[in-house]
């Protein structure tokens, strides 16, 4: 069903003038069967094989193919972390004042954009 969607996209491209682009297109596998690894064989679109990944980027969050959240909550952290710094240069600039706001405007939104996708 996957792969018939696939090329009935790829149809409906072809039929529009519009071309997908193989190589930044990725395929993510997720597959929770428990008799052992099962062998998917590879998608093709237009002859060319598309990549397989086992996590991807999408609208910020990271997804991996197992579905945890560890690479997701990694990077997370290091955008947060990124922004301690100016954080304590208000802090010693003696701008206790704006400590909330700057928070709120990028720390906390970093930490809780994609909230709903967590549960």
């Amino acid at each position: 069903a996957y792969r018939m969607e696939v090329e009935q996209l790829t149809e409906w491209c072809r039929s529009h003038n519009l071309t997908l682009n193989v190589e930044k297109t990725k395929e993510m596998v997720i597959d929770f069967r428990r008799a052992g690894k099962h062998h998917h064989t590879p998608l093709h679109i237009a002859g060319a094989a598309v990549e397989r990944v086992s996590s991807v980027k999408f609208l910020g969050l990271h997804l991996a193919d197992d579905l945890t959240s560890t690479t997701n909550t990694t990077a997370v952290i290091k955008r947060a972390q990124q922004l301690l710094h100016p954080l304590r240069r208000l802090r010693k600039a003696g701008l206790s004042v704006h400590l909330t706001t700057f928070y709120r405007g990028t720390i906390e939104s970093i930490l809780t954009y994609g909230i709903t996708s967590w549960f």
